[in-house]
C-alpha cells in the first residue's frame, strides 16, 4: 500500500509557520477548531465584517472539522493549479491588445471589475511597473513581465 503524502511537505517551513500564526489568530476561543463564531470574531477584530452564514460557508469547504491540518489541506487544494500557464496568460492579454498596445483605462477597469477583483491600490502598484505612453500599455513589455518565456 503506497504511503500517504504528508500535506505539510507541500509548503516551506516558513509558510507552515505563517499558517500556524493565522490559525492562532482565527481560533479565537483557542479550542483547536475553527468555528463560524471564531471567524466572525477574527474578521471583526481585523476590521472586516463577515456574517455567520458566510463564515460557515468558508468552513463548509473543508471535508471535516476545521483543525490546523484541515486548514492546511484546504489551502493546498486551493493553491493546486492556482497559477495559469504562460499560454493562458498571453491569450488573456491578447484579448485586450490592439496593434501591440493595451488601453490602460480599459485594462484597469477589467482588473477591478471581473474575476478575482484587484483593489485600486493593487492596480496602481502593478501599473507602476508597466510601460505606459499616452494612456496605452506596451503589450510586449507587459507580457514579458508576466510570463517566463
Amino acid at each position: 500500500m503506497p504511503k500517504k503524502a504528508n500535506i505539510f511537505d507541500s509548503f516551506s517551513h516558513s509558510a507552515i509557520q505563517q499558517f500556524k500564526e493565522a490559525f492562532g489568530i482565527m481560533d479565537v476561543d483557542k479550542d483547536g477548531l475553527l468555528s463560524a463564531n471564531d471567524l466572525v470574531t477574527a474578521f471583526g477584530n481585523h476590521g472586516k465584517s463577515v456574517g455567520s452564514g458566510e463564515a460557515q460557508s468558508m468552513l463548509d469547504e473543508a471535508s471535516g472539522p476545521m483543525n490546523f491540518t484541515q486548514m492546511v489541506t484546504l489551502f493546498a487544494g486551493k493553491m493546486a493549479g492556482g497559477t495559469d500557464d504562460d499560454e493562458t496568460i498571453l491569450k488573456s492579454f491578447e484579448a485586450f491588445e490592439i496593434n501591440g498596445q493595451i488601453d490602460a483605462e480599459a485594462f484597469r477597469h477589467s482588473l477591478m471589475t471581473f474575476g478575482n477583483k484587484f483593489s485600486a491600490s493593487e492596480v496602481d502598484d502593478a501599473f507602476a511597473e508597466f510601460k505606459i505612453d499616452g494612456g496605452m500599455i506596451d503589450a510586449a513589455h507587459l507580457k514579458g513581465l508576466m510570463c517566463s518565456n
